[in-house]
């Protein structure tokens, strides 16, 4: 049994800064890559931000420059500091992460349960 734990999520006025977290638990034998990514009502999940275990990053281009993922491996734990928050980043946010479980070979992906984050005045 794995879970993806997502906080940080609230409102906050434009050009505002919000930092997420996402806590993996359960029978984790190994994680590779975790990622956030965000829906908006109307709209299809998008990918906003992923690390490999080793530290490799990848953005959106709409976030290059205002947000930085990054992750605490010892704590099964990735982050998203994102800053100069705008309008256009409302959305339901949510963590993925690739991870192999105790007695199995496979990576699978899980993703967390979801953090709204919105961005008004």
């Amino acid at each position: 049994q794995v879970q993806l734990v997502e906080s940080g999520g609230g409102l906050v006025q434009p050009g505002g800064s919000l930092r997420l977290s996402c806590a993996a638990s359960g029978s984790i034998l190994s994680i590779g890559t975790m990622g956030w990514y965000r829906q908006a009502p109307g709209k299809q999940r998008e990918l906003v931000a992923d690390i490999t275990s080793g530290g490799s990053t990848n953005y959106a281009e709409s976030v290059k420059g205002r947000f930085t993922i990054s992750r605490d491996n010892a704590k099964n734990t990735v982050y998203l500091q994102m800053n100069s928050l705008k309008a256009e980043d409302t959305a339901v946010y949510y963590c993925k992460a690739r991870l192999v479980v105790f007695g199995s070979m496979w990576y699978n992906d899980y993703w967390g349960q979801g953090t709204q984050v919105t961005v008004s005045s």
